[in-house]
C-alpha cells in the first residue's frame, strides 16, 4: 500500500505544466510527463488518467475535474474568480450582459423635461426653496458649479433664469404658504404679538411683527411680516402700523392677549395709545437692571479697563500672536478675548470672565511693551471685576432660558423675580460693599418695573395655569382674589366660546299631533310614589350651578398631585384638557405670550443675511417676501 502511495506521488511530481501558461489555474491539477517533449497528452495529477482537449481548449480540462473531483473543482473555481480577469472567465460566470437600450430611450433621455411637467415643477420647486429656505442670493442659479451640480444629478432638467425665479417661481410660494398661514390664523382664538425696528445694511428702516399661539398644546411661532418702515418712528405711526400688521391677517384686537416689546419710549406709546396690554421683554429689563447696578465709579473704571484691553489686542495681530504663545507656556486655554456689544445681552459679563480667565497671560504680554504696561490690571481693578463676575454670573443663565420660542416662558418670571430676591441676589454675609450695592440695585429696579398692576396680573395668572407652580410664588394674600378672577374670566371665555358656536347648532323640534291624535299622544299620567318626591329634591338641590362647576374644577386642579419642575406644561394640560375642559381655555390663553422680544430680534438676524453686501440693492418687498419664506418654510 505504501509503495503505491509512493509510486502515485512520484508520478504526480513528474507532470509538468504545459509551457508558456504556467500561469493557469487549471494546470495545478494537470500537467504533462516529463517525456513526453511535444506535449500532447495531457495527464490528470489526481487520477492519472488522460484527458483530452483538442485545439488548446481546457474546457474538457475544467470538466473532468468537474465530474471526477469535485473538491478540486471547487477549489479551481475559487482560485480562477480571484485571479483571472473578468474578460477571460468562462461565459456561465460572467455577470449577464446590459441589455441594449432601444433608440426610443436612448433619444429620450437627451431630451429635456417639457416646461411645467410633474417633475420639471418638482425640481424647480425644490430650488425654490432652496434659495428661500438657506437665504442664497437669486444669482445662486446663473452660476457655473450650481448649473453643473443640477446637470450631473439629472442631465432632462433644463434650470431656469433667475429672473423667473424673482418673479414668479418665489412670488407664487409666498403666495401659497401665506395661504396656507392665513388658514392656520383663522382658526386661532387667542394670540400674542412681538415687535421690533430694524435698519438694514443700507439704513432702510423695517419693523417686524410675530405672531404667537397654541395649536393642539404646541406654541406655534410665525413671523407675519418684515414691512419697510420710511416714516417718523412716532409712537402714533408705529400704532397705526401695528394695527395694520394685525388686520392684514384678519386677527381681532379681542383676541390678542399680550404684545412683547423692548422698552423704547416710542413702541410703548404705541401700544398704549392702542389699549393693548404690553410685557415688557425680560431680557432688555434685565440688561438694563444690570447697567443700572453697574452705575459705580468703582466699576466703571475696571470695566473701561477691560474694554481698552481687549481692544489693544484686537487691532494687533503680534500681540494676538504673542498671547497665544504666552497662553501655551502658562498652561491657560487658548481663548480669545471677548468684545462687549452693547445690544447683546451678557456680553459685558462674558468679557469680564474671559479677561479673569487670562489675567496672567494679559499681564505678561502687556508689560512687555512700554507702550501697553499701563493697560495691566491693578489689585483693586481685578477686585471689583471679580465681585462683578459673581454676581453677573447666575444672571446669564436666566437671560438665554426666557429668550426661548419653543416653550413657555412667561409663566417663569415671577418664580425667577423671587428666586432673584430670596437666593441669587440676596446679600450674604461674606459679601463685600460694592457686591451687596451691585446685588441691592438691580433687584430693586427689577421689583419697581415688574409691580405694575397690568404687569402683575399678567405674570400671576400665567404663573398660576402653569402645574408646575400654580399659586406657590403667589403672595397668600392675593390667593383668592387670583381664583375669584380666574373663575370670572373662564366664564367669559365659555360664554364667548358658546355665542361663536351658537349660530351653527340646530335644536331639533317635535312635529304637533294630528287632531285625532291627540288623545292617543298623550300618555296616561302615572301615580306618584314618596320616594319619587325626595329623588326630586336631591336632584334640585346637589345640581352645581356654572360658577360652582368651575370652581369645583378650580379647587380639584390646586389640590391634583404636584408636578416636576422639568414637566413640559402644554404636554401635562394636554393630557389633563378633559379633566379640567374649562381652565384649559385660562391655559391657552395666558401660556402663549412669550417673556422675551426675542422672536422679533432673531427676523433681524435672518434679514442680515438676507440684505447682505452683495444684495443692498434688494426693494423692500422682495426683502419682506424673502424673511417670510426664511422664516416659515
Amino acid at each position: 500500500m505504501e509503495e503505491a502511495t509512493t509510486s502515485a506521488e512520484r508520478a504526480k511530481e513528474d507532470l509538468v505544466c504545459k509551457r508558456k501558461c504556467s500561469g493557469s489555474v487549471i494546470w495545478r491539477w494537470l500537467g504533462f510527463k516529463v517525456s513526453d517533449e511535444q506535449q500532447n497528452h495531457i495527464i490528470c495529477r489526481e487520477c492519472h488518467k488522460q484527458v483530452i482537449a483538442r485545439g488548446g481548449s481546457t474546457t474538457n480540462l475544467f470538466h473532468h475535474l468537474k465530474q471526477w473531483h469535485k473538491l478540486q473543482y471547487e477549489e479551481c473555481v475559487k482560485l480562477r474568480a480571484a485571479e483571472a480577469p473578468a474578460a477571460s472567465r468562462p461565459q456561465s460566470e460572467k455577470a449577464p450582459a446590459p441589455k441594449q437600450s432601444s433608440l426610443q430611450a436612448s433619444f429620450s433621455r437627451t431630451v429635456p423635461y417639457e416646461k411645467k411637467s410633474d417633475k420639471w415643477c418638482t425640481i424647480t420647486k425644490a430650488v425654490s426653496y432652496h434659495i428661500a429656505k438657506d437665504m442664497v442670493p437669486i444669482a445662486t442659479v446663473e452660476q457655473v458649479g450650481f448649473k453643473k451640480l443640477l446637470k450631473t444629478m439629472d442631465p432632462r432638467y433644463e434650470l431656469p433664469s433667475r429672473n423667473y425665479f424673482a418673479r414668479e417661481a418665489l412670488p407664487q410660494m409666498y403666495n401659497e404658504v401665506r395661504l396656507s398661514l392665513a388658514d392656520r390664523l383663522a382658526n386661532v382664538t387667542h394670540f400674542a404679538l412681538t415687535s421690533d425696528m430694524w435698519s438694514s445694511r443700507t439704513c432702510g428702516p423695517y419693523m417686524s411683527v410675530t405672531v404667537h399661539f397654541i395649536q393642539d398644546w404646541e406654541i406655534k411661532t410665525v413671523c407675519l411680516q418684515t414691512s419697510y418702515f420710511p416714516q417718523d418712528h412716532t409712537g402714533e405711526h408705529i400704532a397705526e402700523a401695528l394695527q395694520d400688521a394685525i388686520a392684514s391677517w384678519k386677527l381681532q384686537e379681542k383676541h390678542l392677549v399680550a404684545i412683547t416689546t423692548d422698552n423704547g419710549s416710542n413702541i410703548v406709546k404705541a401700544v398704549e395709545l392702542n389699549k393693548w396690554l404690553r410685557m415688557q421683554c425680560f431680557g432688555h429689563r434685565l440688561h438694563l437692571a444690570i447697567g443700572h447696578g453697574m452705575n459705580d465709579t468703582r466699576v466703571t473704571r475696571a470695566i473701561s479697563l477691560c474694554k481698552r484691553v481687549v481692544s489693544c489686542f484686537s487691532y494687533s495681530w503680534k500681540k494676538r500672536r504673542h498671547l497665544a504663545e504666552v497662553q501655551i507656556q502658562l498652561g491657560l486655554p487658548s481663548h480669545k478675548l471677548i468684545t462687549e456689544s452693547a445690544t447683546r445681552w451678557g456680553s459685558r459679563q462674558q468679557m469680564i470672565q474671559r479677561v479673569l480667565e487670562q489675567e496672567g497671560a494679559l499681564a505678561k504680554v502687556l508689560s512687555s511693551d512700554i507702550k501697553t504696561r499701563h493697560l495691566v490690571p491693578t489689585w483693586q481693578d481685578l477686585e471689583v471685576l471679580e465681585a462683578v463676575q459673581k454676581v453677573l454670573k447666575p444672571l446669564q443663565d436666566f437671560t438665554n432660558a426666557l429668550s426661548g420660542e419653543e416653550y413657555i416662558t412667561l409663566s417663569y418670571v415671577k418664580p425667577v423675580l423671587h428666586l432673584f430676591n430670596e437666593s441669587l441676589l440676596a446679600c450674604e454675609e461674606g459679601d463685600s460693599e460694592l457686591r451687596k450695592s451691585i446685588k441691592t440695585s438691580i433687584v430693586e429696579y427689577l421689583n419697581s418695573k415688574y409691580s405694575e398692576p397690568a404687569t402683575t396680573d399678567l405674570l400671576e395668572m400665567a404663573s398660576f395655569v402653569d402645574p408646575r407652580f400654580r399659586t406657590t410664588y403667589i403672595p397668600s394674600e392675593k390667593v383668592d382674589a387670583l381664583k375669584h378672577r380666574a373663575v370670572l374670566e373662564v366664564e367669559t371665555l365659555l360664554a364667548d366660546q358658546s355665542s361663536c358656536q351658537q349660530p351653527y347648532l340646530r335644536v331639533p323640534t317635535v312635529p304637533e299631533p294630528a287632531d285625532g291624535e291627540e288623545a292617543a299622544a298623550v300618555a296616561p299620567k302615572a301615580k306618584k310614589t314618596l320616594a319619587s318626591f325626595f329623588k326630586q329634591r336631591t336632584a334640585t338641590t346637589t345640581a352645581p350651578t356654572k360658577r360652582g362647576a368651575i370652581e369645583n374644577e378650580l379647587s380639584s386642579y390646586l389640590q391634583s398631585a404636584s408636578v416636576e419642575s422639568d414637566t413640559d406644561p402644554l404636554k401635562w394640560w394636554k393630557d389633563h384638557e378633559f379633566v379640567f375642559p374649562a381652565l384649559s381655555h385660562l391655559a391657552k390663553k395666558y401660556l402663549l405670550v412669550p417673556a422675551s422680544s426675542s422672536p422679533s430680534e432673531r427676523v433681524f438676524s435672518c434679514s442680515g443675511n438676507i440684505v447682505t453686501c452683495q444684495r443692498a440693492s434688494l426693494k423692500p418687498d422682495a426683502v419682506d417676501r424673502l424673511v417670510f419664506l426664511a422664516q416659515n418654510l
